[in-house]
Protein backbone atom coordinates (compact mmCIF):
# COMPACT_ATOMS: atom_id res chain seq x y z
CA UNK A 1 0.00 0.00 0.00
CA UNK A 2 1.24 3.49 -0.96
CA UNK A 3 0.47 6.86 -1.30
CA UNK A 4 -1.03 7.21 -5.13
CA UNK A 5 -2.71 3.61 -5.18
CA UNK A 6 -5.99 4.00 -6.59
CA UNK A 7 -9.21 1.63 -5.42
CA UNK A 8 -11.53 0.33 -8.14
CA UNK A 9 -14.90 1.90 -8.49
CA UNK A 10 -17.56 -0.21 -6.69
CA UNK A 11 -20.81 0.21 -8.08
CA UNK A 12 -24.42 0.67 -5.62
CA UNK A 13 -27.45 0.39 -7.16
CA UNK A 14 -29.75 2.60 -5.00
CA UNK A 15 -32.91 0.67 -4.37
CA UNK A 16 -36.12 1.29 -2.23
CA UNK A 17 -34.87 -1.89 -0.29
CA UNK A 18 -31.39 -0.90 0.35
CA UNK A 19 -33.17 2.90 1.60
CA UNK A 20 -35.97 1.59 3.69
CA UNK A 21 -33.85 -1.39 5.13
CA UNK A 22 -30.46 0.75 6.11
CA UNK A 23 -33.17 3.49 7.48
CA UNK A 24 -34.15 0.60 9.29
CA UNK A 25 -31.27 -0.97 10.93
CA UNK A 26 -29.84 2.31 12.07
CA UNK A 27 -32.99 3.09 13.72
CA UNK A 28 -33.79 6.47 11.83
CA UNK A 29 -37.54 6.17 11.68
CA UNK A 30 -37.79 9.62 9.78
CA UNK A 31 -40.66 9.28 7.25
CA UNK A 32 -38.28 10.78 4.18
CA UNK A 33 -36.05 7.49 4.28
CA UNK A 34 -39.41 5.21 3.90
CA UNK A 35 -42.40 6.88 2.84
CA UNK A 36 -42.52 8.87 -0.72
CA UNK A 37 -45.71 10.52 -0.12
CA UNK A 38 -44.39 12.55 3.11
CA UNK A 39 -40.93 12.36 1.79
CA UNK A 40 -43.18 14.54 -1.66
CA UNK A 41 -44.84 16.72 0.86
CA UNK A 42 -42.13 18.08 2.37
CA UNK A 43 -40.27 19.10 -0.86
CA UNK A 44 -38.23 16.00 -2.15
CA UNK A 45 -38.85 13.92 -5.10
CA UNK A 46 -38.46 10.62 -3.42
CA UNK A 47 -37.27 9.04 -0.50
CA UNK A 48 -33.70 8.89 -0.12
CA UNK A 49 -31.20 7.42 1.94
CA UNK A 50 -30.23 8.50 4.92
CA UNK A 51 -26.04 9.31 6.50
CA UNK A 52 -25.80 5.98 8.01
CA UNK A 53 -26.59 4.03 5.69
CA UNK A 54 -23.95 5.80 3.23
CA UNK A 55 -21.66 5.63 6.08
CA UNK A 56 -21.75 1.93 6.25
CA UNK A 57 -21.10 1.14 2.54
CA UNK A 58 -18.30 3.76 2.31
CA UNK A 59 -16.78 1.59 5.57
CA UNK A 60 -17.79 -1.38 3.35
CA UNK A 61 -15.73 0.03 0.48
CA UNK A 62 -12.89 0.33 2.31
CA UNK A 63 -12.64 -2.60 4.21
CA UNK A 64 -13.51 -4.79 0.92
CA UNK A 65 -10.52 -3.61 -0.43
CA UNK A 66 -7.94 -3.81 2.33
CA UNK A 67 -9.40 -7.18 3.21
CA UNK A 68 -10.75 -8.91 6.83
CA UNK A 69 -7.96 -8.19 8.62
CA UNK A 70 -8.15 -3.99 8.39
CA UNK A 71 -9.31 -2.24 10.94
CA UNK A 72 -11.08 0.99 9.92
CA UNK A 73 -10.35 3.40 12.54
CA UNK A 74 -11.46 6.50 11.76
CA UNK A 75 -14.40 8.32 8.80
CA UNK A 76 -14.88 11.29 8.44
CA UNK A 77 -17.82 11.87 5.56
CA UNK A 78 -19.72 14.63 4.57
CA UNK A 79 -22.53 14.48 1.95
CA UNK A 80 -24.16 16.04 -1.17
CA UNK A 81 -26.61 15.46 -3.71
CA UNK A 82 -29.32 12.66 -2.11
CA UNK A 83 -29.24 8.65 -3.27
CA UNK A 84 -32.57 8.33 -4.57
CA UNK A 85 -34.19 5.34 -5.59
CA UNK A 86 -33.54 3.91 -9.05
CA UNK A 87 -29.80 5.61 -9.10
CA UNK A 88 -26.60 3.80 -9.25
CA UNK A 89 -23.86 5.32 -6.60
CA UNK A 90 -20.31 4.73 -7.21
CA UNK A 91 -17.57 5.05 -5.02
CA UNK A 92 -13.90 5.61 -5.69
CA UNK A 93 -10.82 6.17 -3.62
CA UNK A 94 -7.25 7.17 -3.47
CA UNK A 95 -4.63 6.56 -0.88
CA UNK A 96 -3.50 9.95 0.26
CA UNK A 97 -1.14 8.95 2.59
CA UNK A 98 0.68 5.72 4.71
CA UNK A 99 2.21 6.38 7.92
CA UNK A 100 3.40 2.18 8.87
CA UNK A 101 0.58 0.00 8.88
CA UNK A 102 -2.18 2.98 8.52
CA UNK A 103 -3.53 4.59 5.57
CA UNK A 104 -5.60 7.94 4.58
CA UNK A 105 -7.61 7.05 2.17
CA UNK A 106 -10.25 10.13 0.32
CA UNK A 107 -13.00 8.63 -0.79
CA UNK A 108 -16.27 10.13 -3.16
CA UNK A 109 -19.38 8.70 -3.94
CA UNK A 110 -21.16 10.35 -7.02
CA UNK A 111 -24.38 9.47 -8.47
CA UNK A 112 -26.64 10.66 -11.37
CA UNK A 113 -27.27 14.34 -9.95
CA UNK A 114 -23.83 14.72 -8.23
CA UNK A 115 -21.48 13.96 -5.59
CA UNK A 116 -23.34 12.36 -2.58
CA UNK A 117 -20.13 11.77 -0.45
CA UNK A 118 -16.80 12.81 -0.19
CA UNK A 119 -14.55 12.34 3.15
CA UNK A 120 -11.88 10.38 4.52
CA UNK A 121 -11.41 6.83 6.18
CA UNK A 122 -8.39 5.46 8.59
CA UNK A 123 -7.63 2.21 8.23
CA UNK A 124 -4.84 -0.14 9.73
CA UNK A 125 -3.52 -2.76 7.76
CA UNK A 126 -1.81 -5.25 9.10
CA UNK A 127 1.38 -6.32 7.35
CA UNK A 128 -0.22 -9.50 6.07
CA UNK A 129 -2.86 -7.51 4.31
CA UNK A 130 -1.24 -4.67 3.09
CA UNK A 131 -1.46 -4.01 -0.50
CA UNK A 132 -4.81 -4.51 -1.11
CA UNK A 133 -6.65 -8.03 -2.47
CA UNK A 134 -4.68 -10.18 -4.51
Amino acid sequence: MRAGDELPPLEIEITRTLIVAGAIASRDFQDVHHDAELARAKGSPDIFMNILTTNGLVGRYITDFFGPTAVLRALAIRLGAPNYPGDTMVLTGRVEEVDGDTAVVRVLGANGIGRHVSGTATVRVPPSASGGPS
